[in-house]
Protein backbone atom coordinates (compact mmCIF):
# COMPACT_ATOMS: atom_id res chain seq x y z
CA UNK A 1 0.00 0.00 0.00
CA UNK A 2 1.42 3.44 -0.71
CA UNK A 3 1.21 6.79 1.31
CA UNK A 4 -0.46 9.52 -1.50
CA UNK A 5 -0.59 13.09 -0.65
CA UNK A 6 -4.36 13.83 -2.63
CA UNK A 7 -6.18 9.74 -3.18
CA UNK A 8 -5.10 9.13 0.38
CA UNK A 9 -4.49 11.99 3.26
CA UNK A 10 -7.17 13.28 1.15
CA UNK A 11 -7.53 16.79 -1.02
CA UNK A 12 -6.96 19.88 1.40
CA UNK A 13 -9.22 22.12 0.05
CA UNK A 14 -10.26 25.41 1.86
CA UNK A 15 -8.30 24.68 4.95
CA UNK A 16 -5.95 27.88 5.63
CA UNK A 17 -3.26 27.36 6.77
CA UNK A 18 -2.70 30.55 8.47
CA UNK A 19 -5.12 32.92 10.93
CA UNK A 20 -7.02 32.82 14.32
CA UNK A 21 -9.32 30.38 12.74
CA UNK A 22 -6.62 27.36 12.64
CA UNK A 23 -7.81 26.20 16.08
CA UNK A 24 -11.69 26.01 14.85
CA UNK A 25 -12.64 24.19 12.16
CA UNK A 26 -15.51 21.69 12.99
CA UNK A 27 -15.83 21.50 16.30
CA UNK A 28 -18.75 18.68 16.09
CA UNK A 29 -15.76 16.65 14.90
CA UNK A 30 -13.58 16.62 17.55
CA UNK A 31 -16.75 17.36 20.65
CA UNK A 32 -17.55 14.76 23.32
CA UNK A 33 -15.25 13.78 26.27
CA UNK A 34 -11.93 14.29 26.19
CA UNK A 35 -9.99 10.96 26.45
CA UNK A 36 -6.93 10.37 28.77
CA UNK A 37 -3.60 10.78 26.91
CA UNK A 38 -2.38 7.75 25.94
CA UNK A 39 1.54 7.27 25.92
CA UNK A 40 2.87 5.41 22.98
CA UNK A 41 3.76 1.51 23.54
CA UNK A 42 6.96 0.86 25.80
CA UNK A 43 9.76 -0.92 24.06
CA UNK A 44 11.43 -2.36 27.23
CA UNK A 45 14.75 -3.59 25.91
CA UNK A 46 17.15 -2.95 28.87
CA UNK A 47 17.50 -6.96 29.42
CA UNK A 48 16.81 -8.21 25.84
CA UNK A 49 19.09 -5.53 24.14
CA UNK A 50 17.11 -5.63 21.14
CA UNK A 51 14.52 -3.67 19.54
CA UNK A 52 12.38 -4.78 16.67
CA UNK A 53 11.06 -2.01 14.33
CA UNK A 54 8.43 -2.43 11.28
CA UNK A 55 7.51 0.37 9.22
CA UNK A 56 4.00 0.12 7.63
CA UNK A 57 0.86 1.87 6.90
CA UNK A 58 -2.54 1.88 8.60
CA UNK A 59 -5.65 3.88 9.11
CA UNK A 60 -5.55 6.30 11.69
CA UNK A 61 -9.19 8.38 13.16
CA UNK A 62 -8.23 11.58 14.88
CA UNK A 63 -11.15 12.60 17.10
CA UNK A 64 -14.38 11.56 15.05
CA UNK A 65 -12.95 12.41 11.65
CA UNK A 66 -12.79 10.22 9.04
CA UNK A 67 -10.28 8.00 8.83
CA UNK A 68 -6.90 8.94 7.22
CA UNK A 69 -3.93 6.75 5.45
CA UNK A 70 -1.05 6.99 7.74
CA UNK A 71 2.10 5.26 8.78
CA UNK A 72 3.89 4.19 11.51
CA UNK A 73 6.73 1.52 13.38
CA UNK A 74 4.42 -1.28 14.70
CA UNK A 75 1.23 0.72 14.71
CA UNK A 76 -0.75 2.58 12.34
CA UNK A 77 0.66 5.95 13.39
CA UNK A 78 4.06 6.90 15.01
CA UNK A 79 6.20 4.15 17.06
CA UNK A 80 6.46 2.85 20.60
CA UNK A 81 9.01 4.15 23.01
CA UNK A 82 12.56 2.37 22.99
CA UNK A 83 13.73 1.99 26.24
CA UNK A 84 17.61 1.72 26.40
CA UNK A 85 20.10 0.57 28.09
CA UNK A 86 23.83 1.61 27.43
CA UNK A 87 26.14 -0.82 25.57
CA UNK A 88 25.29 -3.10 22.56
CA UNK A 89 21.95 -3.00 20.71
CA UNK A 90 20.86 -4.76 18.15
CA UNK A 91 18.07 -3.17 16.09
CA UNK A 92 15.83 -5.48 13.65
CA UNK A 93 14.24 -3.31 10.96
CA UNK A 94 11.71 -4.62 8.39
CA UNK A 95 10.13 -2.23 5.55
CA UNK A 96 6.58 -3.59 4.76
CA UNK A 97 5.79 0.13 2.90
CA UNK A 98 6.38 0.44 -0.74
CA UNK A 99 8.81 2.37 -1.03
CA UNK A 100 12.07 2.61 0.22
CA UNK A 101 12.74 4.27 3.87
CA UNK A 102 15.79 4.57 6.75
CA UNK A 103 15.62 4.85 10.51
CA UNK A 104 17.94 7.87 11.30
CA UNK A 105 18.62 7.79 15.00
CA UNK A 106 18.46 11.62 15.74
CA UNK A 107 19.93 11.90 19.15
CA UNK A 108 22.64 8.70 19.41
CA UNK A 109 26.14 8.83 18.74
CA UNK A 110 27.16 6.21 16.38
CA UNK A 111 29.44 5.85 13.45
CA UNK A 112 27.53 6.89 9.78
CA UNK A 113 27.24 3.18 8.88
CA UNK A 114 24.49 2.62 11.40
CA UNK A 115 23.30 6.67 11.84
CA UNK A 116 19.93 5.34 9.60
CA UNK A 117 20.96 8.80 6.76
CA UNK A 118 19.92 9.10 3.35
CA UNK A 119 22.28 6.91 1.95
CA UNK A 120 20.94 3.88 3.79
CA UNK A 121 17.71 3.51 2.54
CA UNK A 122 15.82 -0.25 3.37
CA UNK A 123 13.95 -0.81 -0.20
CA UNK A 124 10.40 -2.78 -0.08
CA UNK A 125 10.57 -6.17 1.61
CA UNK A 126 13.78 -5.74 3.33
CA UNK A 127 14.90 -6.94 6.73
CA UNK A 128 18.06 -5.13 7.99
CA UNK A 129 19.79 -4.95 11.36
CA UNK A 130 22.29 -1.92 13.19
CA UNK A 131 24.09 -2.61 15.66
CA UNK A 132 23.80 0.24 17.88
CA UNK A 133 26.71 0.78 20.64
CA UNK A 134 25.44 2.89 22.96
CA UNK A 135 27.83 4.85 25.53
CA UNK A 136 25.54 7.64 26.17
CA UNK A 137 24.21 8.94 29.75
CA UNK A 138 20.21 9.00 30.35
CA UNK A 139 18.65 11.44 27.42
CA UNK A 140 15.88 11.26 25.59
CA UNK A 141 16.16 10.90 21.65
CA UNK A 142 14.17 9.84 18.67
CA UNK A 143 13.81 7.84 15.40
CA UNK A 144 12.47 8.91 12.37
CA UNK A 145 12.99 8.32 8.51
CA UNK A 146 15.36 9.56 6.72
CA UNK A 147 14.60 9.16 2.84
CA UNK A 148 15.86 12.31 0.95
CA UNK A 149 13.13 13.96 -0.80
CA UNK A 150 10.60 12.06 1.38
CA UNK A 151 11.42 12.86 4.83
CA UNK A 152 9.05 15.55 5.57
CA UNK A 153 6.21 13.58 4.00
CA UNK A 154 7.40 10.48 5.97
CA UNK A 155 7.85 12.02 9.56
CA UNK A 156 4.11 13.43 8.93
CA UNK A 157 2.55 10.13 8.01
CA UNK A 158 3.48 9.10 11.49
CA UNK A 159 7.26 7.63 10.86
CA UNK A 160 9.07 8.29 14.34
CA UNK A 161 8.92 7.78 17.67
CA UNK A 162 11.28 8.41 20.58
CA UNK A 163 14.04 6.60 22.62
CA UNK A 164 15.14 6.68 26.21
CA UNK A 165 18.57 5.56 27.04
CA UNK A 166 18.50 4.36 30.55
CA UNK A 167 20.72 4.23 33.18
CA UNK A 168 18.62 2.98 35.95
CA UNK A 169 19.69 5.43 38.65
CA UNK A 170 16.21 7.84 38.25
CA UNK A 171 15.58 6.75 41.67
CA UNK A 172 18.81 8.03 43.29
CA UNK A 173 18.26 11.35 41.11
CA UNK A 174 14.71 12.07 42.67
CA UNK A 175 13.28 11.69 39.43
CA UNK A 176 9.75 10.43 38.77
CA UNK A 177 10.31 7.22 36.22
CA UNK A 178 6.88 5.74 36.02
CA UNK A 179 6.21 5.58 32.28
CA UNK A 180 2.88 6.92 31.91
CA UNK A 181 1.98 7.82 35.49
CA UNK A 182 4.36 10.89 36.47
CA UNK A 183 6.84 10.38 33.82
CA UNK A 184 5.05 11.38 30.53
CA UNK A 185 6.49 11.31 26.71
CA UNK A 186 5.02 14.02 24.37
CA UNK A 187 5.28 13.68 20.54
CA UNK A 188 4.21 17.29 19.76
CA UNK A 189 2.98 17.94 16.23
CA UNK A 190 0.87 20.45 14.33
CA UNK A 191 -0.67 18.61 11.46
CA UNK A 192 -3.52 19.98 8.75
CA UNK A 193 -6.76 18.66 8.79
CA UNK A 194 -10.27 18.62 5.92
CA UNK A 195 -13.54 19.70 6.63
CA UNK A 196 -13.87 15.86 7.06
CA UNK A 197 -11.32 15.26 9.79
CA UNK A 198 -9.12 13.70 7.09
CA UNK A 199 -5.15 14.53 7.70
CA UNK A 200 -3.93 16.31 4.45
CA UNK A 201 -0.51 16.78 3.07
CA UNK A 202 -0.85 18.87 -0.31
CA UNK A 203 2.20 21.42 -0.25
CA UNK A 204 1.45 24.75 -1.78
CA UNK A 205 4.49 27.39 -2.62
CA UNK A 206 3.63 28.79 1.04
CA UNK A 207 4.52 26.00 2.41
CA UNK A 208 7.58 25.35 0.48
CA UNK A 209 8.84 28.71 1.55
CA UNK A 210 7.71 28.72 5.31
CA UNK A 211 7.86 24.91 6.04
CA UNK A 212 4.00 22.98 6.55
CA UNK A 213 2.56 24.25 9.31
CA UNK A 214 -0.86 22.17 10.45
CA UNK A 215 -4.32 24.11 12.24
CA UNK A 216 -4.40 21.69 14.72
CA UNK A 217 -2.12 19.91 17.80
CA UNK A 218 -1.82 16.58 18.29
CA UNK A 219 0.18 14.86 20.96
CA UNK A 220 1.07 11.60 20.73
CA UNK A 221 -0.94 10.95 18.19
CA UNK A 222 -4.29 12.13 20.04
CA UNK A 223 -6.14 15.58 19.89
CA UNK A 224 -7.98 17.03 22.72
CA UNK A 225 -6.93 14.79 25.00
CA UNK A 226 -5.97 15.31 28.72
CA UNK A 227 -2.81 14.26 30.48
CA UNK A 228 -3.69 12.91 34.34
CA UNK A 229 -1.21 12.82 36.49
CA UNK A 230 -0.46 12.68 40.23
CA UNK A 231 -0.67 15.44 43.05
CA UNK A 232 2.81 15.81 42.91
CA UNK A 233 6.43 16.73 40.70
CA UNK A 234 5.32 15.14 36.97
CA UNK A 235 8.15 14.50 34.52
CA UNK A 236 7.59 15.69 30.91
CA UNK A 237 10.04 14.72 27.96
CA UNK A 238 8.58 16.53 24.90
CA UNK A 239 9.33 16.06 21.36
CA UNK A 240 8.77 18.62 18.83
CA UNK A 241 8.24 16.07 16.14
CA UNK A 242 6.15 18.78 13.90
CA UNK A 243 7.74 18.98 10.36
CA UNK A 244 8.43 23.18 10.84
CA UNK A 245 6.87 24.45 13.56
CA UNK A 246 8.58 26.23 16.41
CA UNK A 247 6.69 26.22 19.67
CA UNK A 248 6.99 28.87 23.03
CA UNK A 249 5.52 26.61 25.78
CA UNK A 250 4.24 28.11 29.43
CA UNK A 251 1.21 27.68 31.44
CA UNK A 252 -0.60 30.88 31.86
CA UNK A 253 -1.57 30.05 35.08
CA UNK A 254 2.19 31.32 35.99
CA UNK A 255 3.75 27.57 36.93
CA UNK A 256 6.77 27.10 36.35
CA UNK A 257 9.23 24.73 34.23
CA UNK A 258 11.97 23.47 35.29
CA UNK A 259 14.64 22.03 32.59
CA UNK A 260 16.24 19.12 33.95
CA UNK A 261 17.66 17.72 30.10
CA UNK A 262 18.31 18.95 27.00
CA UNK A 263 18.99 16.89 23.52
CA UNK A 264 21.86 15.94 25.19
CA UNK A 265 21.17 14.80 28.18
CA UNK A 266 20.51 15.27 31.92
CA UNK A 267 21.86 19.06 33.28
CA UNK A 268 23.72 19.60 36.84
CA UNK A 269 20.35 20.95 38.43
CA UNK A 270 16.77 21.94 37.10
CA UNK A 271 16.44 25.30 36.23
CA UNK A 272 13.37 26.86 36.45
CA UNK A 273 11.68 28.58 33.65
CA UNK A 274 8.81 30.63 32.55
CA UNK A 275 8.96 29.80 28.90
CA UNK A 276 10.45 27.08 27.02
CA UNK A 277 10.92 27.24 23.10
CA UNK A 278 11.59 24.15 21.49
CA UNK A 279 11.67 24.41 17.52
CA UNK A 280 11.28 21.04 15.30
CA UNK A 281 13.92 18.41 16.04
CA UNK A 282 14.52 19.60 19.79
CA UNK A 283 13.50 17.74 22.62
CA UNK A 284 13.37 18.72 26.57
CA UNK A 285 12.92 17.19 29.74
CA UNK A 286 10.75 19.89 32.66
CA UNK A 287 9.49 19.23 35.62
CA UNK A 288 6.30 20.44 36.77
CA UNK A 289 4.83 20.48 39.99
CA UNK A 290 1.14 20.06 40.41
CA UNK A 291 1.17 19.76 44.06
CA UNK A 292 -1.47 22.16 44.32
CA UNK A 293 -3.66 19.82 42.95
CA UNK A 294 -4.72 22.19 40.09
CA UNK A 295 -5.36 21.28 36.87
CA UNK A 296 -3.08 23.69 34.32
CA UNK A 297 -2.87 23.99 30.57
CA UNK A 298 -0.02 24.15 28.62
CA UNK A 299 -0.01 26.84 25.54
CA UNK A 300 2.31 28.07 22.49
CA UNK A 301 2.57 31.57 23.41
CA UNK A 302 2.86 32.89 19.68
CA UNK A 303 -0.79 32.91 19.06
CA UNK A 304 -1.77 31.15 22.63
CA UNK A 305 -2.32 28.01 20.68
CA UNK A 306 -3.82 24.92 23.10
CA UNK A 307 -1.15 22.10 23.31
CA UNK A 308 -2.62 20.10 26.71
CA UNK A 309 -4.33 19.89 29.21
CA UNK A 310 -3.61 18.43 32.57
CA UNK A 311 -5.93 17.00 35.35
CA UNK A 312 -4.81 15.98 38.80
CA UNK A 313 -6.23 12.49 39.99
CA UNK A 314 -5.75 12.48 43.85
CA UNK A 315 -6.43 8.89 43.35
CA UNK A 316 -2.90 8.52 41.81
CA UNK A 317 0.02 8.17 44.45
CA UNK A 318 2.92 10.30 44.72
CA UNK A 319 5.78 8.94 44.37
CA UNK A 320 8.28 12.58 43.86
CA UNK A 321 6.86 15.52 46.22
CA UNK A 322 9.77 17.66 45.33
CA UNK A 323 12.19 18.87 42.94
CA UNK A 324 15.66 17.04 43.61
CA UNK A 325 18.68 19.33 43.92
CA UNK A 326 21.59 17.98 41.25
CA UNK A 327 20.81 15.36 39.33
CA UNK A 328 23.92 15.08 37.25
CA UNK A 329 27.57 16.21 37.48
CA UNK A 330 28.37 19.63 36.39
CA UNK A 331 28.86 20.24 32.53
CA UNK A 332 32.67 19.85 31.39
CA UNK A 333 33.89 22.58 30.13
CA UNK A 334 33.46 23.78 26.65
CA UNK A 335 36.08 22.20 24.49
CA UNK A 336 38.54 24.48 23.47
CA UNK A 337 38.74 24.05 18.82
CA UNK A 338 41.64 22.40 17.46
CA UNK A 339 39.91 22.74 14.01
CA UNK A 340 39.47 25.13 11.44
CA UNK A 341 36.16 27.78 12.15
CA UNK A 342 33.21 26.50 9.42
CA UNK A 343 30.74 29.19 8.35
CA UNK A 344 27.52 27.96 7.30
CA UNK A 345 24.29 30.15 5.72
CA UNK A 346 21.52 28.51 5.65
CA UNK A 347 19.98 30.43 2.33
CA UNK A 348 15.55 30.04 1.31
CA UNK A 349 16.20 32.26 -1.84
CA UNK A 350 19.15 33.55 -4.47
CA UNK A 351 19.13 30.90 -7.15
CA UNK A 352 22.22 28.53 -6.30
CA UNK A 353 24.02 27.06 -8.82
CA UNK A 354 23.57 23.50 -8.01
CA UNK A 355 26.69 21.59 -7.66
CA UNK A 356 28.87 24.34 -8.89
CA UNK A 357 27.76 27.21 -5.89
CA UNK A 358 31.36 28.04 -4.23
CA UNK A 359 31.15 27.74 -0.12
CA UNK A 360 31.36 30.66 2.22
CA UNK A 361 33.96 31.85 4.57
CA UNK A 362 36.49 29.33 6.28
CA UNK A 363 34.97 26.35 4.93
CA UNK A 364 35.51 26.32 1.53
CA UNK A 365 36.90 22.64 1.49
CA UNK A 366 33.55 21.37 -0.56
CA UNK A 367 34.29 19.52 -3.70
CA UNK A 368 31.85 18.54 -6.32
CA UNK A 369 31.65 15.16 -7.24
CA UNK A 370 28.42 14.84 -9.59
CA UNK A 371 25.22 17.03 -10.68
CA UNK A 372 22.33 17.14 -8.09
CA UNK A 373 18.32 17.66 -9.04
CA UNK A 374 17.89 19.57 -12.04
CA UNK A 375 16.38 22.81 -12.22
CA UNK A 376 12.43 23.31 -11.02
CA UNK A 377 12.50 19.83 -10.05
CA UNK A 378 9.45 18.24 -7.84
CA UNK A 379 8.99 16.63 -4.83
CA UNK A 380 7.71 13.29 -5.73
CA UNK A 381 4.93 11.26 -3.36
CA UNK A 382 4.57 7.79 -2.87
CA UNK A 383 1.96 7.28 -5.42
CA UNK A 384 4.03 9.05 -7.98
CA UNK A 385 1.97 12.36 -7.65
CA UNK A 386 4.03 15.78 -8.20
CA UNK A 387 3.42 18.68 -6.12
CA UNK A 388 4.87 21.72 -8.21
CA UNK A 389 7.67 23.54 -6.60
CA UNK A 390 6.38 26.89 -8.01
CA UNK A 391 7.84 30.10 -7.21
CA UNK A 392 10.00 28.44 -4.90
CA UNK A 393 12.18 25.68 -6.59
CA UNK A 394 15.13 23.58 -5.50
CA UNK A 395 17.36 25.75 -5.97
CA UNK A 396 16.20 28.44 -3.23
CA UNK A 397 16.73 26.20 -0.41
CA UNK A 398 20.57 25.70 -0.21
CA UNK A 399 23.25 26.28 2.45
CA UNK A 400 26.24 28.65 1.46
CA UNK A 401 24.84 28.16 -1.70
CA UNK A 402 25.11 24.63 -2.59
CA UNK A 403 21.88 22.62 -3.01
CA UNK A 404 22.11 19.35 -1.46
CA UNK A 405 23.62 16.96 -3.84
CA UNK A 406 24.24 13.09 -2.68
CA UNK A 407 27.15 12.53 -4.75
CA UNK A 408 29.03 15.57 -3.43
CA UNK A 409 31.24 15.57 -0.12
CA UNK A 410 31.27 18.56 1.48
CA UNK A 411 34.17 18.67 3.78
CA UNK A 412 36.37 15.94 5.67
CA UNK A 413 37.09 15.96 9.40
CA UNK A 414 39.74 13.98 11.21
CA UNK A 415 38.16 11.92 13.73
CA UNK A 416 38.66 13.44 17.45
CA UNK A 417 38.97 17.35 16.07
CA UNK A 418 36.87 19.69 17.59
CA UNK A 419 35.55 22.61 15.55
CA UNK A 420 33.82 26.06 15.74
CA UNK A 421 31.16 26.46 13.35
CA UNK A 422 28.71 29.67 12.86
CA UNK A 423 25.74 29.51 11.02
CA UNK A 424 23.22 32.29 10.37
CA UNK A 425 19.69 31.98 9.07
CA UNK A 426 20.18 35.30 6.62
CA UNK A 427 17.30 36.41 4.96
CA UNK A 428 15.45 33.39 5.65
CA UNK A 429 14.48 33.58 9.33
CA UNK A 430 14.56 30.88 12.24
CA UNK A 431 15.65 27.50 11.09
CA UNK A 432 16.26 24.55 13.31
CA UNK A 433 19.79 22.68 12.30
CA UNK A 434 20.65 19.55 13.04
CA UNK A 435 24.30 17.78 12.98
CA UNK A 436 24.03 14.02 12.72
CA UNK A 437 26.56 11.48 14.78
CA UNK A 438 27.83 14.36 17.49
CA UNK A 439 27.09 16.79 20.07
CA UNK A 440 27.60 20.39 20.59
CA UNK A 441 27.72 23.09 23.21
CA UNK A 442 26.29 26.47 22.35
CA UNK A 443 27.99 29.16 22.84
CA UNK A 444 27.15 32.58 21.27
CA UNK A 445 23.23 33.48 19.80
CA UNK A 446 22.97 36.53 17.85
CA UNK A 447 26.12 38.10 20.16
CA UNK A 448 24.18 37.34 23.10
CA UNK A 449 23.51 35.40 25.80
CA UNK A 450 22.82 31.59 25.48
CA UNK A 451 18.82 30.94 26.06
CA UNK A 452 18.04 28.55 28.80
CA UNK A 453 17.15 25.99 26.12
CA UNK A 454 20.49 25.48 25.05
CA UNK A 455 22.52 25.11 28.04
CA UNK A 456 23.23 21.78 28.08
CA UNK A 457 24.80 19.59 25.43
CA UNK A 458 22.58 19.62 21.67
CA UNK A 459 22.29 18.02 18.51
CA UNK A 460 19.62 20.61 17.14
CA UNK A 461 19.84 24.15 17.89
CA UNK A 462 17.30 26.89 16.82
CA UNK A 463 19.18 29.33 14.66
CA UNK A 464 17.99 32.89 14.82
CA UNK A 465 20.54 35.57 12.81
CA UNK A 466 23.28 33.73 14.09
CA UNK A 467 24.71 30.68 16.11
CA UNK A 468 28.17 29.78 17.34
CA UNK A 469 28.41 26.23 18.46
CA UNK A 470 31.88 23.81 19.74
CA UNK A 471 31.54 20.46 17.95
CA UNK A 472 33.72 17.60 18.67
CA UNK A 473 33.44 14.65 16.27
CA UNK A 474 34.16 11.38 17.76
CA UNK A 475 32.94 9.53 15.64
CA UNK A 476 33.66 7.99 11.97
CA UNK A 477 31.55 8.25 8.68
CA UNK A 478 33.14 7.04 6.08
CA UNK A 479 32.60 8.64 2.42
CA UNK A 480 29.97 5.72 1.86
CA UNK A 481 27.75 6.74 4.88
CA UNK A 482 28.43 10.69 5.47
CA UNK A 483 26.85 12.80 8.60
CA UNK A 484 24.41 15.24 7.37
CA UNK A 485 24.05 18.91 8.82
CA UNK A 486 20.73 20.32 7.79
CA UNK A 487 17.92 22.32 8.73
CA UNK A 488 15.00 20.60 10.60
CA UNK A 489 12.53 22.65 8.78
CA UNK A 490 11.82 19.26 7.19
CA UNK A 491 10.38 20.98 3.67
CA UNK A 492 13.11 23.06 3.44
CA UNK A 493 15.61 20.03 4.14
CA UNK A 494 14.49 17.46 0.97
CA UNK A 495 14.19 20.97 -0.74
CA UNK A 496 18.41 21.26 -0.75
CA UNK A 497 19.38 22.80 2.36
CA UNK A 498 21.52 20.20 3.66
CA UNK A 499 25.06 18.96 3.40
CA UNK A 500 27.52 16.29 4.25
CA UNK A 501 30.76 15.28 5.77
CA UNK A 502 33.33 12.63 6.50
CA UNK A 503 34.94 11.82 9.70
CA UNK A 504 38.36 9.65 9.88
Amino acid sequence: MQIGRREVLGALGGVAATGAGLWTIERRLWAGERARLAMPPLVDARESRKVALRAQTGRTRFGSGAPSLTAGFNQSFLGPTLLLPQGEVEADIRNALEEDVTVHWHGLLVPGEVDGGPHDPIAPGIRRRAALAIAQGPLLAWYHSHVHGATARHVYAGLAGTIQISDGLDDDRGLPSRYGIDDLTLIVQDRRFDEAGRMVYDLTPTDILNGFHGNRILVNGQFGATAVVPRGIVRLRILNASNARTYTLLFPDGRKMHLTGTDGGLLPQPRATGVLRISSGERAEVLVDFSDGAGAQMISGRGEIPILDFTVDPGLAVRIDRLPDRIAPDLPPVPEPDGPTRRFALNTGGGAVQGRGAAQGEDAQGHSHGEGHGHGQALVDMAGETASTSSHDLHDFSINNRVYDPNRTDFHIPKGTTERWIISGGAGGEHPFHIHGVQFRVVDEAGGMVRIENSGWKDTVLVAGQTEIIVRFDHSAPPEFPYMYHSHILEHEDAGMMGQFTVG
